[in-house]
């Protein structure tokens, strides 16, 4: 177990800095200084002072990758790789192009994000096994077709009209919970409740046709035949056999979504202020901050590898077939 750890954590190193260079190739080489410079600074006639002045400031003025007039190891120290990326693998963010510290701002605005994102995975999750586990228990019923059809119109929906609606009927008219907003402390209920909620329905749809279909794959499996001849009931054989058999694939389609638990969710944070790291992120492309955006991609980069290996571990807790060598 231990070896496996490491050789995947060793892994992951390779496909972290291939991240890192590409979005330092994206950022400084394809998008250049200069027109990041030009892009900030927002006017129609902008001067070669202006554009350098503004470099200077950001420290966008040195060599990409090498400088040639600086002395022994600045050479590679004094450049924009280094100063820029290299220090992203040490989780030094750096400042923005705003002035402020980066990580200063994603450990204030982490919390906000978490204790959206968590509530709404769980119990997103718990709707939706629970959902499709009655619809396959009724399967070729009545009660399965209206749930199909009940599904793919929430599907057809977007999720803009849902948060749209929550907040005109919720917030609006019966003034049950906040428009928006946020604050610290348990006052921070009131203005998630919403989101929440809002989170979970809008996910219905797909996720319960999901795992219904996960469900529906087992059900013709042998050995539920076999718990069936056993003297099982179906219920008991969906929930002791069915369910903990499908944990594979359910753990696989969780980890796609790991790395919102502390990015936050862009759409959803943005319309209830709600002063996440989605909402950060968003800010920065508004705001053509191009710092915040390079060390967002990159710690979504390092969230998700970090999920893939928790999942491939957890693979052995819930299926003992699997042998981590």
């Amino acid at each position: 177990m231990i070896a496996y750890i490491i050789r995947r954590v060793l892994y992951a190193f390779p496909l972290l800095i291939g991240v890192n260079i590409l979005t330092f190739v994206l950022f400084f080489v394809v998008n250049s200084p200069d027109d990041m410079a030009r892009m900030q600074l927002g006017q129609k006639h902008i001067t070669a002072q202006a554009i350098d002045n503004w470099k200077q400031q950001h420290g966008y003025n040195l060599p990409l990758l090498w400088n040639d007039q600086a002395q022994a190891d600045e050479k590679l120290t004094q450049t924009i790789f280094y100063q820029k990326s290299v220090g992203l693998f040490l989780f030094d963010f750096g400042i923005s192009d705003s002035g402020r510290n980066i990580g200063t701002d994603i450990k204030e605005r982490a919390l906000p994000s978490l204790a959206l994102a968590l509530p709404t995975l769980v119990l997103g999750l718990w709707v939706n096994i629970c959902l499709a586990l009655l619809m396959v228990l009724f399967r070729n019923t009545y009660l399965e077709f209206s749930g199909l059809v009940l599904c793919v119109v929430l599907m057809s929906v977007s999720s803009l009209f849902y948060i749209i609606g929550g907040q005109f009927v919720f917030a609006k008219l019966l003034r049950l919970v906040p428009i928006s907003g946020y604050e610290d402390g348990f006052s921070a209920l009131k203005f998630l409740v919403l989101p929440v909620l809002i989170g979970v329905f809008s996910g219905i749809g797909s996720g319960v046709r999901w795992y219904r279909t996960l469900f529906l794959e087992e059900i013709g499996k042998d050995y539920v035949r076999t718990a069936r001849a056993k003297g099982l009931s179906e219920t008991e054989t969906l929930f002791r056999h069915v369910l903990q058999n499908a944990m594979i694939p359910i753990l696989t389609g969780v980890v796609v979504v790991l790395p919102t638990l502390f990015m936050g969710s862009l759409i959803m944070e943005s319309f209830f202020s709600i002063p996440g790291l989605g909402s950060y992120t968003i800010d920065a492309i508004n705001n053509q901050d191009f710092a915040i955006v390079r060390a967002m991609v990159f710690l979504g980069s390092v969230l998700y590898v970090l999920g893939l290996l928790l999942t491939d571990i957890s693979y052995t807790l819930v299926d003992p077939r699997v042998r981590l060598s």
